[in-house]
Protein backbone atom coordinates (compact mmCIF):
# COMPACT_ATOMS: atom_id res chain seq x y z
CA UNK A 1 0.00 0.00 0.00
CA UNK A 2 0.55 3.48 -0.64
CA UNK A 3 2.32 6.21 2.02
CA UNK A 4 -0.47 8.96 2.96
CA UNK A 5 0.24 11.61 0.62
CA UNK A 6 1.81 9.23 -1.62
CA UNK A 7 0.45 9.34 -5.54
CA UNK A 8 1.85 6.08 -6.11
CA UNK A 9 -1.56 3.94 -6.96
CA UNK A 10 -2.19 0.88 -4.70
CA UNK A 11 -2.08 -2.56 -6.47
CA UNK A 12 -5.78 -3.96 -6.66
CA UNK A 13 -6.35 -6.82 -4.24
CA UNK A 14 -5.79 -10.29 -5.45
CA UNK A 15 -8.13 -12.94 -5.27
CA UNK A 16 -6.53 -16.14 -3.89
CA UNK A 17 -8.15 -19.33 -3.31
CA UNK A 18 -7.64 -18.78 0.53
CA UNK A 19 -9.50 -15.67 0.81
CA UNK A 20 -12.49 -17.13 -1.33
CA UNK A 21 -12.60 -19.84 1.16
CA UNK A 22 -13.19 -17.57 4.30
CA UNK A 23 -16.59 -16.78 2.65
CA UNK A 24 -17.40 -20.52 3.75
CA UNK A 25 -16.40 -19.82 7.62
CA UNK A 26 -19.46 -19.33 10.00
CA UNK A 27 -18.42 -15.99 11.24
CA UNK A 28 -20.20 -12.51 12.08
CA UNK A 29 -19.98 -11.56 8.69
CA UNK A 30 -21.17 -15.08 7.03
CA UNK A 31 -24.31 -15.21 9.29
CA UNK A 32 -27.03 -14.82 6.07
CA UNK A 33 -25.27 -17.33 4.14
CA UNK A 34 -25.45 -19.30 6.86
CA UNK A 35 -29.38 -19.00 7.35
CA UNK A 36 -29.89 -19.42 3.71
CA UNK A 37 -27.82 -22.25 3.54
CA UNK A 38 -28.71 -24.27 6.36
CA UNK A 39 -32.69 -23.09 5.43
CA UNK A 40 -32.09 -24.94 1.81
CA UNK A 41 -30.43 -27.92 3.90
CA UNK A 42 -33.48 -28.21 5.98
CA UNK A 43 -35.71 -27.69 3.53
CA UNK A 44 -34.71 -30.50 1.26
CA UNK A 45 -34.54 -33.13 4.20
CA UNK A 46 -38.28 -31.93 5.49
CA UNK A 47 -39.55 -32.15 1.42
CA UNK A 48 -37.94 -35.96 1.92
CA UNK A 49 -39.04 -37.00 5.40
CA UNK A 50 -42.51 -35.20 4.18
CA UNK A 51 -42.66 -37.69 0.79
CA UNK A 52 -41.25 -40.60 2.21
CA UNK A 53 -43.62 -43.22 1.32
CA UNK A 54 -41.74 -46.30 2.40
CA UNK A 55 -38.62 -46.22 4.96
CA UNK A 56 -35.72 -47.81 2.51
CA UNK A 57 -36.10 -47.65 -1.27
CA UNK A 58 -34.22 -50.87 -1.39
CA UNK A 59 -31.07 -49.71 -2.99
CA UNK A 60 -28.32 -52.43 -2.82
CA UNK A 61 -24.08 -51.79 -1.70
CA UNK A 62 -23.90 -52.77 -6.11
CA UNK A 63 -26.07 -50.02 -6.84
CA UNK A 64 -25.36 -47.12 -4.94
CA UNK A 65 -21.47 -47.76 -4.72
CA UNK A 66 -20.32 -47.16 -8.25
CA UNK A 67 -22.45 -43.43 -7.78
CA UNK A 68 -20.55 -42.51 -5.04
CA UNK A 69 -17.24 -44.00 -6.02
CA UNK A 70 -17.33 -41.62 -9.15
CA UNK A 71 -17.74 -38.65 -7.65
CA UNK A 72 -14.13 -36.47 -7.74
CA UNK A 73 -13.65 -35.25 -4.45
CA UNK A 74 -10.81 -32.89 -5.57
CA UNK A 75 -12.89 -30.47 -8.01
CA UNK A 76 -15.73 -28.47 -5.65
CA UNK A 77 -18.87 -28.51 -7.80
CA UNK A 78 -18.91 -24.72 -6.44
CA UNK A 79 -22.47 -23.91 -4.88
CA UNK A 80 -24.92 -25.09 -2.82
CA UNK A 81 -27.76 -26.33 -4.95
CA UNK A 82 -25.66 -28.63 -6.91
CA UNK A 83 -24.24 -30.13 -3.87
CA UNK A 84 -27.68 -30.55 -2.37
CA UNK A 85 -28.70 -31.92 -4.98
CA UNK A 86 -25.80 -34.11 -5.73
CA UNK A 87 -26.45 -35.18 -2.09
CA UNK A 88 -30.42 -36.14 -3.08
CA UNK A 89 -28.71 -38.71 -5.61
CA UNK A 90 -26.19 -40.75 -3.27
CA UNK A 91 -27.40 -40.45 0.10
CA UNK A 92 -30.86 -38.73 0.63
CA UNK A 93 -33.26 -40.83 -1.90
CA UNK A 94 -32.04 -43.84 -0.42
CA UNK A 95 -31.58 -42.73 3.21
CA UNK A 96 -33.29 -45.10 5.93
CA UNK A 97 -35.95 -42.76 7.13
CA UNK A 98 -36.77 -43.93 10.76
CA UNK A 99 -39.29 -41.56 11.05
CA UNK A 100 -41.63 -44.01 8.67
CA UNK A 101 -44.10 -45.97 10.77
CA UNK A 102 -42.96 -49.36 9.12
CA UNK A 103 -39.20 -48.72 10.15
CA UNK A 104 -39.59 -51.88 12.72
CA UNK A 105 -36.10 -53.08 12.97
CA UNK A 106 -33.73 -51.82 15.20
CA UNK A 107 -33.37 -50.00 17.89
CA UNK A 108 -33.08 -46.46 16.03
CA UNK A 109 -35.91 -43.80 17.07
CA UNK A 110 -37.34 -40.93 15.39
CA UNK A 111 -36.37 -37.46 17.38
CA UNK A 112 -38.03 -34.91 18.55
CA UNK A 113 -37.89 -31.71 16.78
CA UNK A 114 -36.64 -29.66 20.73
CA UNK A 115 -33.31 -32.13 20.08
CA UNK A 116 -33.06 -31.21 16.21
CA UNK A 117 -32.89 -27.37 17.35
CA UNK A 118 -30.19 -28.57 20.28
CA UNK A 119 -28.67 -30.37 17.40
CA UNK A 120 -28.04 -27.05 15.13
CA UNK A 121 -27.24 -24.96 17.81
CA UNK A 122 -24.23 -27.27 19.03
CA UNK A 123 -23.48 -27.88 15.67
CA UNK A 124 -22.72 -23.80 15.03
CA UNK A 125 -21.48 -23.00 18.26
CA UNK A 126 -19.08 -25.91 18.29
CA UNK A 127 -18.37 -26.12 22.00
CA UNK A 128 -15.14 -29.32 22.84
CA UNK A 129 -16.58 -30.60 26.39
CA UNK A 130 -13.93 -31.28 27.46
CA UNK A 131 -12.18 -28.18 29.49
CA UNK A 132 -13.84 -25.23 31.12
CA UNK A 133 -12.37 -22.58 29.03
CA UNK A 134 -14.12 -24.52 25.66
CA UNK A 135 -17.44 -24.48 27.01
CA UNK A 136 -18.17 -22.71 30.02
CA UNK A 137 -22.03 -23.11 30.66
CA UNK A 138 -22.51 -26.10 28.48
CA UNK A 139 -19.90 -27.70 31.09
CA UNK A 140 -22.48 -26.95 33.99
CA UNK A 141 -25.62 -27.98 31.49
CA UNK A 142 -24.04 -31.47 31.22
CA UNK A 143 -23.29 -31.78 35.01
CA UNK A 144 -26.84 -30.61 36.13
CA UNK A 145 -28.03 -33.04 32.79
CA UNK A 146 -26.04 -35.77 34.70
CA UNK A 147 -27.31 -35.17 38.47
CA UNK A 148 -30.95 -35.22 36.52
CA UNK A 149 -30.21 -38.68 35.41
CA UNK A 150 -28.53 -39.65 38.47
CA UNK A 151 -31.66 -38.68 40.50
CA UNK A 152 -33.54 -40.65 38.34
CA UNK A 153 -32.02 -43.67 38.93
CA UNK A 154 -31.45 -42.85 42.52
CA UNK A 155 -27.74 -43.75 42.89
CA UNK A 156 -27.32 -40.99 45.81
CA UNK A 157 -25.53 -37.66 46.53
CA UNK A 158 -21.89 -39.03 45.71
CA UNK A 159 -22.86 -39.87 42.05
CA UNK A 160 -21.53 -38.38 38.85
CA UNK A 161 -20.87 -39.31 34.99
CA UNK A 162 -20.22 -38.35 31.37
CA UNK A 163 -21.91 -38.24 28.37
CA UNK A 164 -20.35 -40.87 26.25
CA UNK A 165 -21.23 -41.68 21.99
CA UNK A 166 -23.28 -44.59 22.92
CA UNK A 167 -23.92 -47.66 24.55
CA UNK A 168 -20.63 -49.46 23.64
CA UNK A 169 -18.64 -46.55 24.94
CA UNK A 170 -20.41 -46.37 28.15
CA UNK A 171 -20.02 -50.01 28.88
CA UNK A 172 -16.20 -49.97 28.08
CA UNK A 173 -15.68 -47.15 30.39
CA UNK A 174 -17.96 -48.84 33.12
CA UNK A 175 -15.43 -52.23 32.69
CA UNK A 176 -12.59 -49.65 32.77
CA UNK A 177 -13.74 -48.54 36.15
CA UNK A 178 -14.48 -52.04 37.46
CA UNK A 179 -11.45 -53.60 36.50
CA UNK A 180 -9.43 -50.80 38.06
CA UNK A 181 -11.28 -51.06 41.49
CA UNK A 182 -10.92 -54.95 41.05
CA UNK A 183 -7.09 -54.51 40.86
CA UNK A 184 -7.10 -51.88 43.67
CA UNK A 185 -8.84 -54.10 45.82
CA UNK A 186 -6.49 -57.23 45.04
CA UNK A 187 -3.32 -55.46 45.80
CA UNK A 188 -4.49 -54.20 49.00
CA UNK A 189 -5.38 -57.30 50.16
CA UNK A 190 -2.80 -58.73 52.63
CA UNK A 191 -0.48 -61.43 51.71
CA UNK A 192 1.26 -61.66 48.29
CA UNK A 193 0.78 -58.93 45.84
CA UNK A 194 0.15 -60.52 42.09
CA UNK A 195 1.95 -58.68 39.18
CA UNK A 196 -0.30 -56.99 37.06
CA UNK A 197 -0.87 -59.73 34.02
CA UNK A 198 -1.42 -62.06 36.75
CA UNK A 199 -4.13 -60.29 37.85
CA UNK A 200 -5.44 -59.48 34.57
CA UNK A 201 -5.81 -63.14 33.85
CA UNK A 202 -7.83 -63.89 37.04
CA UNK A 203 -10.39 -61.47 35.87
CA UNK A 204 -14.24 -62.44 35.06
CA UNK A 205 -17.06 -60.37 34.05
CA UNK A 206 -20.61 -62.20 34.66
CA UNK A 207 -23.19 -61.11 32.14
CA UNK A 208 -26.34 -62.74 30.51
CA UNK A 209 -26.52 -65.07 27.84
CA UNK A 210 -28.91 -62.16 26.41
CA UNK A 211 -26.60 -59.37 27.10
CA UNK A 212 -25.37 -56.95 24.76
CA UNK A 213 -22.07 -57.90 22.42
CA UNK A 214 -20.00 -54.72 23.88
CA UNK A 215 -19.46 -56.49 26.97
CA UNK A 216 -16.82 -59.12 25.28
CA UNK A 217 -15.77 -56.62 23.43
CA UNK A 218 -14.97 -54.07 26.20
CA UNK A 219 -13.33 -56.91 27.83
CA UNK A 220 -10.74 -57.27 24.46
CA UNK A 221 -9.68 -53.56 24.81
CA UNK A 222 -8.98 -54.16 28.38
CA UNK A 223 -6.41 -56.84 27.87
CA UNK A 224 -8.54 -59.69 29.61
CA UNK A 225 -8.26 -63.27 28.75
CA UNK A 226 -9.92 -64.85 25.82
CA UNK A 227 -12.24 -66.61 28.89
CA UNK A 228 -12.77 -63.33 30.83
CA UNK A 229 -16.41 -63.44 30.02
CA UNK A 230 -18.86 -65.58 31.39
CA UNK A 231 -21.96 -65.69 29.95
CA UNK A 232 -24.27 -66.24 32.61
CA UNK A 233 -28.04 -68.66 31.42
CA UNK A 234 -31.41 -66.87 31.19
CA UNK A 235 -35.00 -67.91 32.46
CA UNK A 236 -37.87 -69.30 30.22
CA UNK A 237 -38.55 -65.38 29.91
CA UNK A 238 -34.91 -64.88 28.69
CA UNK A 239 -33.75 -63.24 31.90
CA UNK A 240 -30.13 -63.68 33.57
CA UNK A 241 -30.74 -66.63 35.71
CA UNK A 242 -30.08 -65.90 39.53
CA UNK A 243 -29.53 -69.29 40.72
CA UNK A 244 -27.28 -69.83 37.79
CA UNK A 245 -25.05 -66.43 38.45
CA UNK A 246 -24.91 -67.48 42.24
CA UNK A 247 -23.30 -70.79 41.18
CA UNK A 248 -20.85 -68.97 39.11
CA UNK A 249 -19.93 -66.72 41.55
CA UNK A 250 -19.01 -69.63 43.81
CA UNK A 251 -16.94 -71.37 41.07
CA UNK A 252 -15.12 -68.42 40.61
CA UNK A 253 -14.51 -68.14 44.10
CA UNK A 254 -13.60 -71.60 44.56
CA UNK A 255 -11.17 -71.63 41.17
CA UNK A 256 -9.34 -68.30 42.53
CA UNK A 257 -11.00 -66.43 39.80
CA UNK A 258 -11.76 -62.58 40.39
CA UNK A 259 -15.37 -61.66 39.30
CA UNK A 260 -14.58 -57.81 38.61
CA UNK A 261 -17.98 -56.88 37.60
CA UNK A 262 -21.78 -58.37 37.27
CA UNK A 263 -23.27 -56.59 33.90
CA UNK A 264 -27.07 -57.10 34.29
CA UNK A 265 -29.10 -55.70 31.53
CA UNK A 266 -32.16 -53.61 31.74
CA UNK A 267 -33.75 -53.87 27.76
CA UNK A 268 -31.97 -56.62 26.37
CA UNK A 269 -31.43 -55.85 23.08
CA UNK A 270 -33.33 -58.82 20.61
CA UNK A 271 -35.98 -59.61 23.50
CA UNK A 272 -36.27 -56.38 25.56
CA UNK A 273 -36.08 -58.19 28.71
CA UNK A 274 -34.94 -56.76 31.74
CA UNK A 275 -32.62 -59.19 34.26
CA UNK A 276 -34.36 -59.43 37.86
CA UNK A 277 -32.39 -56.36 39.24
CA UNK A 278 -33.01 -56.73 42.90
CA UNK A 279 -31.73 -60.13 43.75
CA UNK A 280 -28.87 -59.75 41.32
CA UNK A 281 -27.87 -56.78 43.34
CA UNK A 282 -28.37 -58.97 46.41
CA UNK A 283 -25.50 -61.70 45.15
CA UNK A 284 -23.18 -58.63 44.31
CA UNK A 285 -23.37 -57.39 47.70
CA UNK A 286 -22.73 -59.71 49.34
CA UNK A 287 -20.17 -61.08 46.99
CA UNK A 288 -18.38 -57.12 47.28
CA UNK A 289 -18.70 -57.14 43.35
CA UNK A 290 -19.15 -54.22 41.64
CA UNK A 291 -22.51 -54.33 39.47
CA UNK A 292 -23.37 -52.72 35.69
CA UNK A 293 -26.53 -52.36 34.73
CA UNK A 294 -26.61 -51.48 31.34
CA UNK A 295 -29.41 -49.88 30.72
CA UNK A 296 -28.67 -48.27 27.25
CA UNK A 297 -32.83 -49.77 25.71
CA UNK A 298 -34.52 -49.46 28.49
CA UNK A 299 -33.59 -46.16 30.20
CA UNK A 300 -36.85 -44.81 29.13
CA UNK A 301 -38.49 -45.83 32.16
CA UNK A 302 -36.92 -43.73 33.88
CA UNK A 303 -39.41 -40.96 32.97
CA UNK A 304 -42.73 -43.67 32.25
CA UNK A 305 -45.33 -42.77 33.98
CA UNK A 306 -46.42 -46.11 33.97
CA UNK A 307 -43.77 -48.11 34.31
CA UNK A 308 -40.39 -47.17 36.26
CA UNK A 309 -41.23 -50.27 38.57
CA UNK A 310 -39.83 -52.36 35.49
CA UNK A 311 -36.20 -50.80 36.74
CA UNK A 312 -36.34 -51.22 40.52
CA UNK A 313 -32.81 -52.41 42.14
CA UNK A 314 -31.01 -49.97 39.38
CA UNK A 315 -30.34 -47.56 42.21
CA UNK A 316 -28.41 -50.49 43.58
CA UNK A 317 -25.72 -50.86 40.77
CA UNK A 318 -22.52 -48.97 40.87
CA UNK A 319 -22.88 -47.83 37.02
CA UNK A 320 -25.47 -47.83 34.82
CA UNK A 321 -25.49 -47.23 31.09
CA UNK A 322 -28.07 -45.01 29.36
CA UNK A 323 -28.76 -44.32 25.83
CA UNK A 324 -30.94 -41.54 25.30
CA UNK A 325 -30.70 -41.80 21.56
CA UNK A 326 -32.72 -44.97 21.78
CA UNK A 327 -35.74 -44.51 24.70
CA UNK A 328 -35.49 -40.49 24.95
CA UNK A 329 -36.11 -39.67 21.26
CA UNK A 330 -32.53 -37.97 20.91
CA UNK A 331 -30.37 -38.08 17.70
CA UNK A 332 -27.69 -40.06 17.77
CA UNK A 333 -25.37 -39.59 19.48
CA UNK A 334 -26.12 -39.12 23.15
CA UNK A 335 -25.60 -41.84 26.07
CA UNK A 336 -24.14 -41.27 28.95
CA UNK A 337 -22.36 -43.46 31.67
CA UNK A 338 -23.51 -42.86 35.77
CA UNK A 339 -21.96 -43.75 38.36
CA UNK A 340 -22.51 -44.63 42.07
CA UNK A 341 -19.17 -43.42 43.76
CA UNK A 342 -17.84 -40.16 41.77
CA UNK A 343 -14.60 -41.48 42.62
CA UNK A 344 -14.03 -43.91 40.66
CA UNK A 345 -13.70 -41.79 37.48
CA UNK A 346 -10.25 -40.99 38.38
CA UNK A 347 -9.39 -44.20 36.65
CA UNK A 348 -10.00 -42.61 33.55
CA UNK A 349 -8.06 -38.93 34.71
CA UNK A 350 -4.62 -38.16 33.01
CA UNK A 351 -3.70 -34.34 33.57
CA UNK A 352 -1.86 -32.54 30.58
CA UNK A 353 -0.19 -29.99 31.49
CA UNK A 354 -1.33 -27.67 27.95
CA UNK A 355 -5.17 -28.66 28.56
CA UNK A 356 -5.87 -29.76 32.27
CA UNK A 357 -3.27 -29.51 34.84
CA UNK A 358 -3.17 -30.42 38.08
CA UNK A 359 -3.88 -27.31 39.32
CA UNK A 360 -6.91 -26.80 37.63
CA UNK A 361 -8.53 -29.40 40.69
CA UNK A 362 -7.41 -27.56 43.11
CA UNK A 363 -8.40 -24.47 41.61
CA UNK A 364 -11.84 -25.69 40.98
CA UNK A 365 -12.21 -25.81 37.68
CA UNK A 366 -14.78 -28.44 35.91
CA UNK A 367 -13.23 -30.34 33.37
CA UNK A 368 -15.18 -32.66 32.27
CA UNK A 369 -12.23 -34.48 30.32
CA UNK A 370 -11.10 -35.48 34.07
CA UNK A 371 -13.95 -38.00 33.94
CA UNK A 372 -13.91 -39.13 30.22
CA UNK A 373 -12.22 -41.76 27.92
CA UNK A 374 -12.78 -38.99 25.04
CA UNK A 375 -10.50 -35.84 24.65
CA UNK A 376 -12.99 -33.45 22.28
CA UNK A 377 -16.30 -34.25 22.51
CA UNK A 378 -19.18 -32.62 21.13
CA UNK A 379 -22.32 -30.90 23.44
CA UNK A 380 -24.60 -33.67 22.94
CA UNK A 381 -26.21 -32.97 26.18
CA UNK A 382 -27.57 -29.49 24.42
CA UNK A 383 -29.89 -31.94 22.60
CA UNK A 384 -31.66 -33.39 25.29
CA UNK A 385 -31.48 -30.18 27.58
CA UNK A 386 -33.91 -28.43 25.20
CA UNK A 387 -36.07 -31.39 24.55
CA UNK A 388 -36.78 -31.55 28.48
CA UNK A 389 -37.06 -27.58 28.68
CA UNK A 390 -39.59 -28.01 26.14
CA UNK A 391 -41.53 -31.22 26.41
CA UNK A 392 -40.41 -32.24 29.87
CA UNK A 393 -39.41 -35.74 31.02
CA UNK A 394 -43.49 -36.21 31.11
CA UNK A 395 -44.13 -36.11 27.74
CA UNK A 396 -41.30 -38.08 26.62
CA UNK A 397 -42.12 -40.69 28.90
CA UNK A 398 -45.59 -40.72 27.45
CA UNK A 399 -44.20 -41.48 24.37
CA UNK A 400 -42.14 -44.21 25.23
CA UNK A 401 -45.26 -45.78 27.03
CA UNK A 402 -47.03 -45.50 23.50
CA UNK A 403 -44.59 -47.68 21.84
CA UNK A 404 -44.67 -50.14 24.91
CA UNK A 405 -48.23 -50.60 24.78
CA UNK A 406 -48.34 -51.45 20.82
CA UNK A 407 -45.83 -53.59 21.23
CA UNK A 408 -47.97 -55.64 23.86
CA UNK A 409 -50.64 -55.32 21.06
CA UNK A 410 -48.69 -56.87 18.32
CA UNK A 411 -47.28 -59.62 20.73
CA UNK A 412 -51.34 -60.13 21.34
CA UNK A 413 -51.67 -60.01 17.37
CA UNK A 414 -49.16 -62.38 16.74
CA UNK A 415 -49.92 -64.94 19.71
CA UNK A 416 -53.28 -65.44 17.93
CA UNK A 417 -51.86 -66.07 14.09
CA UNK A 418 -51.51 -69.26 13.47
CA UNK A 419 -49.22 -68.32 10.59
CA UNK A 420 -46.53 -67.43 13.13
CA UNK A 421 -44.22 -68.40 16.22
CA UNK A 422 -43.94 -66.06 18.95
CA UNK A 423 -40.34 -66.55 21.59
CA UNK A 424 -41.60 -64.54 24.69
CA UNK A 425 -43.16 -61.31 25.81
CA UNK A 426 -41.38 -57.90 26.14
CA UNK A 427 -41.89 -55.88 28.85
CA UNK A 428 -40.18 -53.38 26.38
CA UNK A 429 -40.70 -52.76 22.05
CA UNK A 430 -39.31 -55.68 20.77
CA UNK A 431 -41.10 -58.80 19.31
CA UNK A 432 -38.82 -61.88 17.93
CA UNK A 433 -41.21 -64.37 16.17
CA UNK A 434 -40.78 -66.78 12.93
CA UNK A 435 -42.82 -67.29 10.01
CA UNK A 436 -43.58 -71.06 10.70
CA UNK A 437 -45.10 -73.23 7.05
CA UNK A 438 -47.21 -75.83 7.54
CA UNK A 439 -46.58 -79.30 6.69
CA UNK A 440 -43.44 -80.54 5.19
CA UNK A 441 -42.68 -77.00 4.34
CA UNK A 442 -41.79 -76.31 8.36
CA UNK A 443 -38.14 -77.81 7.44
CA UNK A 444 -37.96 -74.94 5.50
CA UNK A 445 -38.43 -72.30 8.14
CA UNK A 446 -34.74 -71.02 8.62
CA UNK A 447 -34.53 -70.35 5.23
CA UNK A 448 -37.84 -68.95 4.85
CA UNK A 449 -37.34 -66.58 7.46
CA UNK A 450 -34.06 -65.39 5.83
CA UNK A 451 -35.91 -65.03 2.08
CA UNK A 452 -38.78 -63.19 3.65
CA UNK A 453 -36.32 -60.44 5.66
CA UNK A 454 -34.36 -59.64 2.29
CA UNK A 455 -37.39 -59.83 0.17
CA UNK A 456 -39.07 -57.26 2.13
CA UNK A 457 -36.08 -55.10 2.36
CA UNK A 458 -35.28 -54.86 -1.36
CA UNK A 459 -38.52 -53.99 -1.70
CA UNK A 460 -38.39 -50.72 0.79
CA UNK A 461 -42.10 -51.48 2.27
CA UNK A 462 -40.66 -52.35 5.51
CA UNK A 463 -37.31 -53.31 7.31
CA UNK A 464 -37.68 -55.86 10.19
CA UNK A 465 -34.65 -57.23 12.21
CA UNK A 466 -33.55 -60.88 12.33
CA UNK A 467 -31.67 -62.70 14.90
CA UNK A 468 -31.03 -66.35 16.11
CA UNK A 469 -33.11 -68.03 18.91
CA UNK A 470 -31.65 -71.65 20.41
CA UNK A 471 -29.86 -71.66 17.09
CA UNK A 472 -33.08 -71.09 14.90
CA UNK A 473 -33.24 -68.20 12.47
CA UNK A 474 -36.31 -65.56 13.80
CA UNK A 475 -37.73 -61.71 12.58
CA UNK A 476 -37.55 -59.51 15.41
CA UNK A 477 -39.90 -56.08 15.43
CA UNK A 478 -38.24 -53.15 17.25
CA UNK A 479 -41.20 -50.50 18.08
CA UNK A 480 -39.81 -46.84 18.69
CA UNK A 481 -41.91 -44.89 16.79
CA UNK A 482 -45.65 -43.61 18.10
CA UNK A 483 -46.92 -42.96 14.88
CA UNK A 484 -46.53 -47.00 14.23
CA UNK A 485 -50.36 -47.83 14.37
CA UNK A 486 -51.36 -52.12 14.87
CA UNK A 487 -52.57 -51.93 10.95
CA UNK A 488 -48.80 -50.49 10.06
CA UNK A 489 -47.78 -53.79 11.62
CA UNK A 490 -50.36 -56.12 10.15
CA UNK A 491 -49.89 -55.07 7.31
CA UNK A 492 -46.11 -56.10 7.00
CA UNK A 493 -46.83 -59.43 8.60
CA UNK A 494 -49.14 -60.06 5.60
CA UNK A 495 -46.22 -59.12 3.51
CA UNK A 496 -43.65 -61.40 5.78
CA UNK A 497 -45.80 -64.27 5.38
CA UNK A 498 -46.55 -63.84 1.46
CA UNK A 499 -42.86 -63.48 0.77
CA UNK A 500 -42.23 -66.42 3.12
CA UNK A 501 -44.96 -68.86 1.79
CA UNK A 502 -44.13 -68.23 -1.99
CA UNK A 503 -40.59 -69.08 -1.32
CA UNK A 504 -41.73 -72.86 0.63
CA UNK A 505 -44.27 -73.09 -2.51
CA UNK A 506 -41.35 -72.70 -4.90
CA UNK A 507 -38.74 -74.97 -3.49
CA UNK A 508 -41.79 -77.78 -2.70
CA UNK A 509 -42.77 -77.90 -5.85
CA UNK A 510 -39.11 -77.97 -7.72
CA UNK A 511 -38.53 -80.79 -4.98
CA UNK A 512 -41.76 -82.34 -6.28
CA UNK A 513 -40.43 -82.10 -9.60
CA UNK A 514 -37.07 -83.33 -9.82
CA UNK A 515 -36.37 -86.96 -10.18
CA UNK A 516 -35.42 -89.13 -7.29
CA UNK A 517 -31.74 -90.75 -7.95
Amino acid sequence: MSLPGSTVDTPPTRVTPGSSARAHLFTSGSVERYRRVLADGIERVATRVAGAERPFTGVTPDELAPRIAGIDLDEPLGGTEAALDELQDVYLRDAVYFHHPRYLAHLNCPVVIPALLGEAVLSAVNSSLDTWDQSAGATLIERRLIDWTAERIGLGPDADGIFTSGGTQSNLQAMLLAREEACARATGAPGARPTRPQLLSRLRILTSAAGHFSVQKAAKLLGLGADAVVTVPTDADRRMDVAELSRELDRCRRDGLLVMAVVATAGTTDFGTVDPLPPIAERCAAAGVWLHVDAAYGCGLLVSPTRRHLLDGIERADSVTVDYHKSFFQPVSSSALLVRDRRVLRHATWHADYLNPARAVTQRIPNQVDKSIQTTRRFDALKLWLTLRIMGPDAVGALFDEVLDRAADVWRLLTEDPRFEVVTRSPLSTVVFRYLPAGPGRLLADEANLYAREALAASGAALVAGTRVDGAHHLKLTLLNPETTLDDVAHVLDLIAGHASRYVRTRTAAELSCPVA
